[in-house]
């Protein structure tokens, strides 16, 4: 994949492989996905069918390395895949976002040979995974976590509650945050690789959310949840380094869910200008239209470029924290700036159901919350000018 000495990728400079995955993941979500959008936002449930399909496309083990099941691909074709399912649902691109960007990431650059081997390719193949931080009082200060691990010889017992997370109805593997010693504060953090139907795992309220409602966000409950030592994923105390790691990877997926979001709310607003009339012609032949027209299109290339510009940063093994942290909060600001101005511009039918900007708005909003709000944006970029 060419490069510049400013890292930023340009679409046209995509190589020919990553073509090939965007405009796959094009066709499968505008084929697939875009019928059962609705539907799936008024039953706030993922169609099982688009989550098999996800699987088989092998959309949810891209980067993995053929060797465990996945795709062979790269991060970029990760990216790309995201930013391509969420212009049509970004519902269904968190959900491959949480898989690649989280789950497999973190299996893939912690497990041990025998984990890899083991997960890698049932994650690639037909199970979905779920990241399992936040808590009650956990949430920006993630790491005031309170769920405890108890070592014994040959195991550990889990107790704790989490919230808030993602794929949490259909998950099969949770990896789990645990305080393995709690005295050491932070540095007792530990995560854990642990099967939904462990005993003592079980999976609490979904929550009844704004937006992206087909994605299903829980919470999850650990009582006495004895797992094997083998299911200690990295080494006892290296869960807070692995969930900060995982995370800013994460948070370029969130860009290019943001980014796709826009998109597909700037790309229906695009249409709906040129058909509707009034006064006698296209709303799209009045000025003051045509300059909020370009104000979006404006920002959502410069969105892009940031989030192209970090992973192909993490890609290349080059430090990007401040590149993702700067790509998710613009791309989330510009989701939420766009799919609310794309309202505007459609008027009366921007407001209802039948049209589909409505719903990129209230998708949008969570752009600017999860996997570190924007204020722990602005603060990780501030922190690391100021270094």
């Amino acid at each position: 994949m060419p490069t510049s000495s400013s890292h930023i990728t340009h679409p046209d400079l995509l190589g020919s492989d990553e073509k090939l995955l965007r405009d796959s993941a094009k066709d499968f979500a505008r084929q697939i996905i875009a019928p059962k959008v609705a539907q799936m936002d008024s039953n706030a449930q993922l169609d099982e069918h688009i989550l098999q399909d996800l699987f088989e496309m092998g959309f949810m083990g891209i980067d993995i390395p053929v060797e465990y099941g996945g795709a062979g691909g790269n991060f970029m074709m990760s990216i790309l895949a995201i930013e391509q399912i969420s212009q049509v649902d970004p519902a269904v691109g968190v959900v491959v976002d949480v898989q690649n960007t989280l789950v497999n990431d973190a299996i893939h650059s912690y497990g041990t040979e025998d984990q890899k081997n083991y997960y890698l390719p049932q994650l690639c193949a037909n199970s979905l995974g779920a990241y399992a931080l936040s808590e009650a009082q956990a949430g920006s200060d993630a790491f005031a976590l309170s769920t405890t691990a108890q070592e014994f010889d040959d195991h550990f017992v889990l107790n704790g509650s989490k919230l808030w997370i993602t794929n949490a109805l259909e998950a099969t593997y949770f990896i789990v945050f645990a305080n393995a010693e709690p005295t050491e504060g932070y540095k007792g953090i530990t995560a854990f690789i642990v099967e939904r139907d462990n005993p003592g795992l079980s999976i609490g309220k979904k929550e009844n959310k704004l937006g992206i409602r087909a994605s299903s966000t829980c919470e999850i409950h650990l009582e006495d949840c004895i797992i094997p030592k083998d299911a200690l994923l990295g080494a006892i105390g290296q869960g807070y380094q692995i969930a900060i790691n995982t995370l800013n990877v994460g948070r370029i997926g969130i860009g290019a869910q943001m980014v796709g979001l826009a998109q597909g709310a700037f790309d229906a607003t695009l249409a709906y200008i040129e058909e509707r009339k009034q006064f006698g012609r296209a709303i799209s032949d009045f000025q003051a239209v045509r300059f909020e027209l370009a104000r979006m299109a404006t920002e959502i290339e410069t969105a892009r470029l940031l989030v192209y510009s970090a992973a192909n940063l993490k890609s290349h093994n080059k430090p990007f924290l401040k590149q993702a942290a700067m790509a998710k909060f613009h791309a989330s600001e510009v989701a939420e700036r766009v799919s609310s101005k794309a309202i505007d511009l459609f008027g009366g039918n921007g407001y209802i159901k039948d049209y589909p900007v409505e719903k990129f708005f209230r998708d949008a909003k969570i752009g600017k919350i999860y996997e570190g709000t924007t204020n722990m944006q602005l603060s990780t970029i501030a922190k690391l000018l100021l270094r």
